[in-house]
């Protein structure tokens, strides 16, 4: 039996060497390049601007607050937007890689095993880091960096949205709906439910959303489910992702009525943190922290969130 052990020891550490290898392997070419800019520019969706609540404007029915976890979706507020577009996708392991590797960001994470886990991509639709799988960047600064890229490479306004565009997007032009789902309603994908050894990656979406409750790294293919009414996928569930404003727990009290784009600078005394829509990507949470009314922070050198680009054009660019 020790033998076998030892074997298999090797067989895998061999495995994860190669991979790694496999990561860094192939600096990137100009036509890869070229199909990314180009298939970014594509994927862009127009939103219209336009005045709208930002924040919890209360449930249709009764009034009552979507959440409750929180205090911090509060008061809503009257804010008008010029026109911008955002991409219909979270931006994918296999796409980030191709930024990591052509910026030479990628050694950076070598001697990082915390960061590492967010920097790997793979062919195997069945790995959690299959490149049509949403990427989670290893800090905030790549998730900028990204965006700020894809602008050089195709001469565009790229960047990370702000709150307000993304929350606009979310909610197909500032609706009052909980979910950014087809309906405004979610029916849970049951993929991630059983325990972590019985997660089949074969198995085939079902319901709206991956709204989750457990601890695994693995995610759908984005696009897995339909669109909300703008055609944006997975704006709920899937991952978090990150938008530009630094967070401020009263932020609603203080919003800037045109186009608001967070306070100057950090807020507070703690780590600078910035904020973080659709936590339904983190997990199945209660008191309507899974909605798009939800916002909070996180510091800007913890990785784990996705995110997706805005081009800041107040006409449409396809």
């Amino acid at each position: 039996m020790i033998p076998k052990c030892r074997d298999q020891f090797f067989v895998i550490v061999g495995v994860l060497f190669l991979s790694a290898c496999g990561n860094h392997a192939g600096y990137p070419n100009a036509e890869s390049l070229d199909r990314l800019a180009s298939k970014s520019v594509a994927n862009q969706v127009f939103v219209k601007g336009g005045t709208f609540e930002i924040g919890d404007v209360g449930q249709k029915e009764t009034g009552t607050p979507h959440v409750t976890w929180n205090q911090y979706s509060r008061p809503a507020k009257a804010v008008k937007l010029a026109g911008y577009s955002i991409s219909k996708y979270e931006t994918t392991w296999g796409e980030f890689m191709l930024y990591l590797k052509e910026t030479g960001h990628l050694d950076r994470y070598d001697d990082r095993p915390s960061q590492r886990r967010y920097a790997q991509v793979s062919d195997d639709p069945l790995s959690p880091y299959f490149r049509q799988k949403p990427a989670r960047a290893p800090n905030f600064a790549e998730a900028e960096g990204y965006c700020d890229w894809l602008g050089k490479q195709t001469g565009l306004p790229f960047a990370l949205p702000t709150e307000a565009q993304w929350e606009f997007a979310a909610r197909s032009r500032g609706q009052n709906i909980p979910y950014a789902t087809d309906t405004g309603l979610v029916e849970k994908d049951p993929y991630l439910r059983p325990p972590r050894e019985y997660i089949d990656p074969g198995t085939p979406p079902e319901g709206n959303a991956l709204i989750h409750s457990s601890a695994t790294f693995e995610r759908r293919s984005v696009g897995s489910y339909p669109p909300n009414p703008l055609g944006l996928y997975d704006m709920t569930g899937n991952v978090a992702e990150w938008t530009r404003d630094w967070f401020q727990e009263d932020y609603y009290e203080h919003i800037a009525m045109n186009n608001p784009s967070g306070p100057e600078q950090p807020v507070g005394s703690h780590t600078p943190e910035k904020t973080v829509r659709d936590w339904a990507g983190h997990g199945e949470y209660m008191a309507g922290a899974g909605t798009v009314f939800f916002r909070s922070g996180e510091p800007i050198d913890g990785g784990g969130n996705g995110f997706r680009c805005v081009v800041n054009s107040p006409e449409p660019i396809n």
